[in-house]
């Protein structure tokens, strides 16, 4: 072993305790963009009448929102790669906690539409960084549970947004809660700036490996397993964010539901899922030898399921009783897909994978909240609308029969020996 790989190593373990200061930096910046995502679900009602906008027609700013964000992911992760985790952590956080700002002072949809991509836009970008610095710092077989634990930000996110904006908007309006998100985001951009540095694992992977090329980003578009994953991604994102999106709105409008109950519905889908999946990220390292299809294939079907079910309901209290149910099937699969996709390339792509893997699956929160909205306008159902969320994964379910799970060379098909002792 050379003086250089010696020292890596050396550093890899006097470092070890820090890894969980990168992984909850990259946690916290990744709730507050869910947080930032999320509160418009909630606000979305009275942000219409404040601003004379048709029910069918919120999903309009939704959709501006993914489209920002896919476009962020898309190149984000080229960034991360390049740049890295730090630099575009800080970026993603400061810009979307500014445009948060902006937009609870909005007085125009067109302002308020094109002010939701650049939220959007901002709030994509710290994911393939997130996913780029917790690789550098976590083994393959840790991996599992410490995306797990990142992509509880999702589900925490949500249930901040629904358990505070209802309170905020009956005490102040739905601007107050645009005004303090985007505060913390500013304030919270800050301190990662000076917490946040890379690790070197995947510097070490590669020259095990012995292989120093420089990233090869042309090979993501001819990788049949990430693109099969990529979409089955999608499919489960237009069942997860359609919900997060119209849950609240078809509640209240479909079934009379108050907006507070609409929200700790909803809060507590999200809850239920912030142990579920650091859980089913351990078992899945642990249990199943880190196998990541067949979990998710479950989940997928359980997910559109329980949506169909979800969608017969007619009681406040019947959809408490399903909601963590749906949080579990609806948020679960997340952590074992975000842990497949580097298992599919090589370890100098894994954040333009990363973040091409969540652009595209991002590409069925843009088109869920218009479909749903279409759908009910049209049909007036409550049901119909749950349908047509719940053909998202169980497509999604379907496609991820195809993938195959390990890949020769990539950057955590196989653990060396090194890494199992």
């Amino acid at each position: 072993m050379s003086s250089t790989e010696t020292a890596a190593s050396k550093a890899a373990v006097k470092l070890s305790g820090y890894r969980w200061l990168v992984l909850f930096a990259a946690w916290a910046s990744f709730t507050l963009t869910s947080v930032d995502r999320s509160t418009w679900g909630p606000a979305s009602v009275f942000v219409g009448e404040s601003l004379a906008v048709p029910l069918a027609s919120l999903g309009a700013f939704a959709t501006a929102y993914y489209i920002g964000y896919v476009v962020s992911n898309a190149f984000s992760g080229f960034a991360s790669d390049a740049f890295g985790g730090r630099a575009v952590l800080t970026i993603s956080l400061l810009g979307a906690g500014v445009a948060m700002f902006l937009f609870g002072s909005v007085t125009s949809p067109v302002v308020g539409i094109t002010v939701q991509a650049i939220v959007g836009f901002f709030a994509g970008a710290d994911y393939s960084a997130g996913i780029r610095l917790i690789t550098s710092w976590f083994r393959p077989r840790e991996l599992g549970l410490a995306m797990g634990i990142f992509t509880t930000a999702t589900s925490i996110g949500t249930a901040i947004a629904n358990l505070v904006v209802p309170a905020l908007i009956t005490r102040s309006g739905w601007g107050t809660s645009y005004h303090l998100f985007g505060a913390i985001s500013v304030v919270m951009a800050v301190v990662l700036f000076f917490t946040v540095r890379p690790g070197p694992l995947l510097e070490e992977r590669a020259r095990n490996r012995k292989d120093r090329r420089k990233p090869e980003f042309g090979t993501l578009a001819r990788n049949r397993n990430l693109l099969l994953t990529c979409f089955a991604g999608l499919c489960a994102f237009w069942g997860l964010y359609g919900f997060v999106t119209w849950s609240n709105a078809l509640m209240i409008k479909g079934h009379g539901i108050s907006p507070e109950t609409a929200g700790v519905v909803v809060a507590i889908f999200a809850i239920s899922a912030i142990l579920a999946k650091p859980v089913i990220g351990f078992v899945s390292d642990r249990f199943f030898r880190g196998a990541r299809k067949v979990p998710s294939i479950v989940l997928f079907g359980l997910f559109g399921a329980i949506l169909i079910l979800f969608g017969t309901l007619e009681t406040s209290t019947a959809f408490i009783i399903a909601a963590p149910f749906l949080g579990i099937a609806a948020y679960g699969w997340s952590p074992l897909l975000v842990s497949l996709v580097p298992r599919l390339v090589h370890g100098s792509v894994t954040g333009a994978a990363s973040g091409l893997a969540n652009a595209t699956w991002q590409l069925g929160s843009v088109f869920a909240p218009m479909a749903v909205g279409a759908v009910f306008a049209a049909a007036g159902s409550f049901n119909a609308a749950f349908l047509t969320l719940a053909a998202g994964p169980i497509v999604g379910m379907a496609v991820m029969f195809f993938v195959r799970e390990q890949v020769p060379g990539s950057t955590t098909s196989t653990p060396t020996e090194k890494e199992k002792a």
